[in-house]
Parts: C-alpha cells; sequence; structure tokens
C-alpha cells in the first residue's frame, strides 16, 4: 500500500530514507542521513519523515527485510518499511477544518 517509506543503505553505504508514491521513482522524497553507522534511531526518522511531509500511519511499526540482487549472489540488502501517510492531509475544494 502507498505511500510506503523504506529506509535502506545507498549505493556508498549511507542510510538514505525515501518515500514510495505513486510518481515514477526518480521524484519520490527522499532523505539521506550521510553515514554509514549507527543506524539511523526511530526518532531521526520520524525527523526524516516530517521534513519531507509525511508521518508513520498509527500503530504501524518498521518491518526489516532482506534481498539478494540475484540467485547466486553472496551478499544481501537490508532495509526497513513502514506505511506513512501526507502529514497534513489534502484538502479538494476547500479550506482544511
Amino acid at each position: 500500500m502507498l505511500p510506503q517509506a523504506r529506509m535502506a543503505t545507498g549505493v556508498y553505504g549511507t542510510w538514505e530514507l525515501y518515500v514510495l508514491t505513486d510518481a515514477p521513482s526518480l521524484e519520490w522524497p527522499e532523505y539521506e542521513f550521510r553515514r554509514v553507522a549507527p543506524v539511523p534511531t526511530l526518532e531521526e526518522r520520524a525527523a526524516a519523515l516530517a521534513a519531507l511531509g509525511y508521518e508513520v500511519v498509527d500503530g504501524a511499526e518498521w518491518e526489516w527485510l532482506e534481498t539478494r540482487p540475484g540467485p547466486k549472489a553472496m551478499a544481501t540488502h537490508l532495509f526497513a518499511a513502514i506505511p506513512v501517510r501526507p502529514a497534513t492531509p489534502t484538502v479538494i475544494g476547500g479550506n482544511a477544518a
């Protein structure tokens, strides 16, 4: 279900957080933590999401997953995912109450 936030290590091994939306992937909001370690805390992730205009859906928890780029690949890629929503609801045709 979209939107969904994901946190993973980028090309250079540093942590980044991005929000999957229905837009093309090059337009997804993104936040770079600019460090390899330690893993960003829950508070840091919430602050990053807020900076991107999102918040965690009530009651949701980060889910950690790992993938392999191919069947013979030795390395795995670790990432975390969580459902999010816009921090400010979009109002069509009027003002927010």
